[in-house]
């Protein structure tokens, strides 16, 4: 593990609140809880934009026009950039993602779904930089990311990560993404809270992955979930909060939480239409065009520099 990785991972726990960032969810069982959320009945995300692209394919076709390269980032099971792929017919395919082995099988399967695709995989974490391997040619890209997972990051790194996407296509390439949009508090909140728990278990799961990464004794089953709309930031937040007082120690460090105490793991913001399109532009896509379901629950926007 390299060391930014266990001072990132401890330097959050010692902050006042601690916070582990969401990145850490993803390793390989947690990668397969978050496919497992996506098909719950409360996680209307998924559906709702899928849904949304289907319903509008054959617009979408003709605004995005040659796809050369697809590059879909935080590619997780590629389902999603699988049904992109047979809509646009790239030449190359490059999933990105920070769980690597969950990723390669899942570039395995697409390569094998349509041959001739040269689909790759390429293990990354998108908040030390976007690269890519030299080879990947740069005309007519597009760089795809679902799910509204631009929520995950606070408007500074947001509008950052934007930037690096500018980066990563010319002038003849663009942009297709998934953004939430505001809505009822109580949709809000199920679908992150969901009946069956597997929310909760993805969220405990990250204790159980930093206890590899970094040798920290966390015990999952002494934390609870906790998911909340914060209004105020147009916010979902996910904290996980001490059952009783803890004692977790890791190598040369330790941390006491009071039971009650809080470890702030994920932030869902949620863009109003106008506001996101903003942010688009200031990082150096000045032309969107934007798809919203009947409900105007979730957003598929196309942007070109």
């Amino acid at each position: 593990m390299p060391p930014t990785c266990h001072s990132d991972i401890t330097g959050g726990l010692n902050q006042r609140p601690a916070r582990i960032s969401p990145k850490y969810f993803y390793d390989q069982r947690g990668s397969q809880l978050f496919d497992a959320i996506t098909r719950l009945p409360e996680y209307y995300p998924t559906r709702t934009e899928n849904a949304l692209m289907r319903a509008h394919a054959a617009a979408m076709a003709h605004r995005l026009g040659t796809v050369r390269t697809l590059i879909e980032l935080g590619a997780g099971s590629c389902e999603k950039a699988r049904a992109l792929c047979h809509w646009v017919r790239p030449a190359c395919f490059v999933g990105m993602d920070i769980s690597v082995g969950y990723l390669q099988e899942a570039v395995r399967r697409l390569r094998a779904d349509m041959p001739g695709l040269d689909a790759r995989a390429v293990g990354g974490d998108m908040t030390q930089g976007l690269a890519l391997p030299a080879d990947i040619p740069r005309a007519q890209r597009l760089v795809f990311y679902p799910g509204s997972s631009i929520g995950n990051f606070d408007p500074p790194k947001a509008l950052d990560l934007l930037r690096h996407m500018r980066a990563l296509v010319d002038s003849d390439g663009g942009l297709l993404i998934g953004i939430d949009l505001p809505k009822d508090v109580a949709v809000l909140e199920a679908a992150y809270d969901d009946a069956a728990g597997v929310t909760a278990a993805f969220n405990r799961n990250v204790l159980t992955h930093i206890n590899r990464l970094i040798g920290s004794d966390f015990v999952e089953c002494q934390w609870g979930h906790r998911a909340f709309f914060n209004r105020d930031e147009s916010r979902i937040e996910m904290h996980l909060e001490a059952l009783a007082p803890i004692r977790v120690r890791w190598p040369a460090g330790e941390r006491r939480f009071a039971a009650g105490e809080r470890i702030h793991t994920e932030n869902s913001y949620k863009y109003p239409l106008g506001v996101f399109t903003t942010m688009l532009a200031q990082a150096g896509f000045s032309h969107a065009q934007a798809w919203t379901d009947e409900q105007g629950w979730f957003a598929v926007v196309h942007a070109r520099p």
